[in-house]
């Protein structure tokens, strides 16, 4: 009797683990489209705050139901233009300009200036012998269009974004230059909020606290 119920629950676990397994199969599925998704750093354009072939995982929910705040760290689908031939490909940027923004460069103490503050940056890429970036290698003053973001890599001599697009557009009129030089709200995948491989370099993706005194664009 026992020998016999053995078997029956052997043959329930066999004939249910397909349904198991496409169940965990669609979660996965479903988690990954929705919800969660891994992305691997394929430059040094964020470095040292994302270093090559650190694996970040991005929340894809979030600016369902917000949109992206400055300091974020956002992956997005780059516009054409940005694009090296991948169609379709994926970039990650720090936001530093939301719509409405102000953004300047430079300060008397070479910072940028958002809405009339100046922005301190302590992730911008240093190499080991301590030489800093420049936060942009020339002037610019712009305001960030509706419906859009001013995005840069903290690796600033060694980023495709919002700065070298607006240096590089032939726009005819400053519309055009930021029309190039900006992204969409819309094309925003989600925000990288932590980096967990390789596990010595994991750690929390946080708006750093420079952030919280910078005004909005209509109190400015």
């Amino acid at each position: 009797m026992i020998d016999e119920q053995t078997e029956k629950r052997r043959g329930s676990f066999w004939r249910e683990l397909p349904i198991l397994l496409g169940v965990a199969i669609l979660v996965a599925v479903l988690v990954r489209a929705f919800v969660l998704q891994t992305f691997y750093i394929p430059s040094p354009s964020m470095e040292h705050t994302l270093n090559v072939w650190d694996r970040v995982l991005v929340n894809k929910l979030v600016y369902d139901f917000r949109d992206p705040k400055r300091g974020e760290i956002i992956v997005f689908k780059a516009p054409t233009e940005w694009q090296s031939g991948a169609e379709g490909e994926d970039f990650i940027k720090r936001v530093i300009g939301t719509p409405g923004d102000r953004v300047i460069c430079c300060d008397t103490q070479n910072r940028l200036t958002i809405n009339g503050h100046s922005l301190d940056e302590p992730y911008i890429y240093t190499d080991a012998d301590g030489n800093r970036n420049q936060v942009a290698d020339e002037k610019f003053d712009i305001t960030v269009p509706a419906g859009r973001l001013w995005v840069m890599g903290d690796h600033r001599e060694a980023s495709g974004d919002s700065l070298e697009h607006y240096e590089q557009s032939t726009a005819a009129d400053e519309a055009g230059k930021l029309q190039d030089a900006t992204i969409t709200i819309d094309s925003v995948v989600g925000r990288a909020f932590t980096i967990f491989w390789p596990a010595g370099r994991a750690t929390w993706l946080t708006v750093p606290d420079t952030y919280d005194s910078i005004p909005d664009a209509a109190a400015r």
